[in-house]
């Protein structure tokens, strides 16, 4: 730990060097260390980290600690009145000030009331902050949040009180936890404990609000087991600055120390870095918190301080399975994914972390329900949570004596329940480890994605081949409730180079991955397979299958029951047949079939168009075959929606293909899919849409154009909070999926969000940099931002990008017009309707750019010919804001009335 004298030295010589020229600050700190590396290394990494913060707000962790450095105030006495409120006693100290149990006289009730520290409210910057955010926090209703009663001053002190919750803190429980030799606790009350948790983060960061000091400290066990978490929105105000610091006078009491190593050991890599913060940091910190409550200790900490940091940013922490045995996969796939150094690859959202821990308590339930009807007395093995020993050692400190052949469990580090107060501790989410017997339980949720096939028959015409056998696996598996597989669009991004597995499971979020290759050798399909573990690239099963054409869906279906069965995944009956489904018998129609889904994915009209005559021709050999049906559904779509082609005749057709597969086959979730976009596009159908999304979804919980598109669907109709849910889970299914990602942007910005949308943009951009739908949804973004300049940089960038779309074309009329250049958004609106004399253009785009001009008539006239065309912008009318102007002109209210809208 570093002492006081030390941190002295280095702030002496941090602020000396801030006094002066950068470009000299290296040479006065090489004449005033002393030759001491390591104190300059620390005051280097001091003036970098101040140098590269972009901002008062996040400044780097080290300067946050450095402001927690502070004399303690004058401790007011028991008995001792303070506005209309009598001090009981003092029941904690922290880096912002004191905290007393105190009776209200006028309401007669005990309150908690945080005086705050002189030296923190001498800055007026600090109050007025002090001030918004702790309003912020008054306003969250939540039952698992502390309720902030009142905020205020008594002479020149500050003050803010709260209701006063009975109970321990995390920190106390976990202590005790520890020290008990006997303990055992089931798996269900941590989770239990963690969705409180979870459940009280998700509702603050719907509000905007980041907590930014996830630890023990902060967290409340009331006996009863409620949970509560203290301090949001105030905590990030002890992270701005050090305030009121003079060198001389520092003292670095005990509390200072405790609140120091705290605050770092459960810090983010971007906190400590300096980088700029949101949600995903209390995401992290959450991670932090469970992962010590079952091994003992924090993940990343370190001997010093400065080794803390480091680790943080750097080292990945020790697996659980030194300290903790029997966790399910699931767990370990949900805390090791919170626990990510790059917070693009954490959960996006408490909300997508807390439906999971739900899921997984829920299966534990049923498991437990289950093991009951067949054992009087055991318990199961995956609701208890078991220490192991360490190279012989268990973590209580104990030699490891096996008199039996097995452990003693009274020595073995076990997590009891001995109690409702230990209960009561326990919450927050993560481990990091693949166990041995990870494949031992089979009621858990894994993880896998299944990578393009290689061809490897050096014949490009044979793609398709490849490229169908590995769709066909991915469909198969994703039916299955105990398997989360990756989506074919990121999966496929992975075509090309498939050399380093552990990055690419990282990047795509899994445990396992199923690769393989497909040559054609005479009249005979030489396939390879193998299923590799990630955690250390080994390979878990293989195997070659020689098989002819005529067998060549049978070995699609035999590969995916050997992946199951060597993940030891548990099938109901129903999963059994389904796996064990052929959708046709004849190997032709399934060729044709993959030729076409080969062509419609390249996203052109010409390819769109060889897609649907590779369709058609699968249908002439099987007119049963329900899933060409849907793929010709799809193709329809495309070029109705994508390609802007005559949507009054494509969607018929869409529509009318998806009726012929459900017709067929009642049980694929991919007709149901299909006949819901089309009826969500092309007739404004809401109800019968909504109910083909949940069919295909009960179907098939884990297609992902089934939660995108609903997404859609419910951010049309201004569902926001729902649509943000829908789309998170699909770009948890396809996390490199660009079109998912920005499809999220869009949503934000049409549930009144935009800043929120051009963050997520942006990370678009990043993950593909030619793609144009994200700098469209940008251009769109910055309109309503009124950041017109930059709305026009963007749609003048999506027409390069794409030739083929015409609405940046209108959103760029819109922002010129909006920029008082007239003249300008004239001219792009009559290159606009000069397109629209020799090939479609959706009726909507020229409409908006009417209405940025403030042509209403024009625009309403545009509108009428959309709704007569069944344009399928039309279906953006209720969410669009650069629409809000027309919201109470009759025509328009009509016209609305009409799509079913009021």
């Amino acid at each position: 730990m570093m002492s006081p004298e030390r941190w002295r030295k280095i702030k002496s010589l941090f602020d000396a060097a801030m006094e002066i020229e950068a470009s000299g600050r290296g040479a006065f700190l090489d004449n005033n260390c002393d030759g001491d590396a390591v104190l300059r290394g620390e005051v280097r990494r001091l003036i970098d980290s101040f140098e590269n913060a972009e901002s008062f707000i996040e400044k780097p962790a080290a300067a946050e600690v450095a402001s927690l450095i502070l004399e303690p105030s004058e401790t007011l006495k028991n008995g001792q009145r303070f506005a209309h409120y009598e001090i009981q006693r003092q029941i904690g100290v922290g880096g912002m000030g004191e905290v007393y149990l105190a009776q209200d006289e006028n309401l007669d009730r005990k309150v908690a009331i945080k005086i705050l520290n002189e030296q923190f409210g001498r800055d007026e910057s600090n109050l007025q902050r002090f001030v918004r955010e702790a309003k912020a926090a008054s306003a969250l209703n939540h039952p698992n949040i502390l309720i902030i009663h009142e905020i205020g001053m008594s002479g020149e002190t500050n003050y803010i009180v709260s209701e006063f919750v009975e109970g321990e803190t995390l920190r106390g429980v976990i202590s005790k936890l520890h020290s008990h030799p006997d303990r055992v606790t089931t798996l269900s009350e941590i989770l239990d404990i963690a969705i409180q948790i979870a459940g009280a983060l998700s509702a603050a960061h719907g509000a905007h609000i980041v907590h930014r000091d996830i630890k023990p400290e902060n967290i409340i066990v009331r006996p009863d087991g409620y949970v509560k978490i203290l301090d949001f929105g105030l905590a990030k105000l002890v992270e701005q600055k050090a305030v009121g610091f003079e060198a001389s006078t520092v003292k670095l009491n005990e509390t200072a120390k405790g609140v120091i190593l705290g605050t770092v050991n459960y810090m983010s890599p971007e906190q400590a870095k300096g980088e700029k913060v949101d949600e995903r940091t209390d995401i992290f910190s959450f991670g932090i918190l469970i992962y010590e409550m079952i091994a003992g200790r924090t993940p990343f900490i370190g001997d010093s301080m400065s080794e803390t940091f480091a680790n943080l940013i750097n080292a990945e922490p020790q697996p659980l399975l030194r300290f903790v045995s029997n966790v399910p996969d699931e767990l370990q796939r949900i805390v090791g994914k919170s626990l990510r150094k790059n917070k693009g690859e954490r959960y996006q959202t408490m909300k997508g972390l807390l439906a999971d821990l739900k899921d997984l308590r829920e299966n534990l339930a049923f498991d437990e329900r289950l093991e009951k009807s067949h054992s009087s007395g055991d318990k199961n093995p995956t609701t208890l949570l078991h220490a192991t020993t360490v190279d012989g050692v268990n973590q209580t400190g104990e030699a490891n004596q096996n008199t039996t052949g097995q452990t003693k469990s009274k020595r073995s580090f076990v997590f009891a329940v001995f109690g409702i107060a230990i209960i009561c501790a326990l919450g927050l989410g993560y481990f990091y480890f693949f166990s041995d017997n990870a494949t031992s339980n089979p009621n858990v949720r894994k993880s896998l994605a299944v990578l393009p096939f290689i061809n490897a028959s050096q014949d490009p015409n044979a793609d398709y081949l490849a490229d169908g056998v590995t769709e066909s696996i991915i469909n198969n598996l994703s039916q299955l409730s105990g398997l989360r597989v990756m989506s074919r669009n990121s999966a496929f991004r992975f075509k090309d180079d498939q050399t380093d597995v552990k990055a690419i499971a990282s990047k795509l979020g899994v445990e396992t991955l199923v690769t393989g290759d497909i040559k054609q050798v005479g009249d005979k399909f030489v396939i390879n397979v193998r299923l590799i573990d990630a955690s250390d690239d080994s390979q878990i099963w293989g195997s070659q299958y020689v098989k002819t054409t005529a067998d060549i869906i049978a070995a699609q279906n035999e590969i995916a029951q050997a992946v199951v069965q060597n993940l030891r995944v548990k099938l109901s009956n129903a999963e059994q047949q389904r796996l064990g489904k052929n959708y046709t018998e004849n190997v032709e129609a399934w060729q044709l079939y993959q030729r076409g889904r080969f062509h419609t994915f390249k996203l052109t009209p010409p390819e769109t168009n060889k897609g649907i005559g590779y369709f058609q021709q699968a249908i002439g050999l099987d007119p049963n075959y329900a899933l060409a049906y849907a793929g010709l559904s799809d193709a329809y779509r495309s070029l109705a929606i994508g390609s802007e082609i005559d949507p009054a005749e494509n969607f018929p057709k869409a529509i009318a293909a998806a009726r012929k597969s459900i017709e067929i086959d009642d049980a694929i979730s991919e007709g149901h899919t299909a006949l819901a976009i089309s009826l969500f596009w092309g007739e404004w159908n809401w109800t019968e849409a909504e109910n083909q999304f949940k069919r295909a979804l009960e179907l098939n919980p884990n297609e992902v154009n089934a939660h995108l598109f609903y997404a859609h669907f419910l951010s049309n109709l201004g569902r926001h909070t729902d649509a943000i849910t829908e789309v998170e889970r699909a770009v948890e299914l396809d996390p490199l999926f660009p079109f998912a990602n920005a499809l999220e942007g869009q949503f934000l910005n049409h549930a009144g969000r935009p800043d929120e949308a051009l963050d997520q943009l942006q990370k678009t951009f990043e993950l593909a940099p030619n793609f144009w739908m994200p700098h469209l949804f940008a251009s769109s973004a910055y309109i309503d931002k009124g950041m017109y300049a930059e709305a026009i940089a963007e749609a003048r960038k999506v027409r390069e990008l794409s030739a083929a779309q015409t609405f940046s074309i209108a959103l760029e009329s819109y922002a010129l017009a909006k920029s008082q250049k007239t003249n300008e958004a004239q001219n792009v609106l009559n290159e606009l309707l000069k397109l629209s004399e020799t090939r479609s253009i959706p009726a909507t785009h020229i409409a908006m750019a009417y209405n940025g001009l403030g042509e209403t008539d024009k625009a309403l006239e545009w509108l009428e010919k959309g709704y007569a065309e069944h344009d399928p912008k039309m279906a953006f009318l209720k969410v669009e804001p650069k629409w809000s102007n027309l919201r109470n002109e009759p025509r328009f209210v009509n016209l609305m009335r009409r799509m079913n809208f009021e």
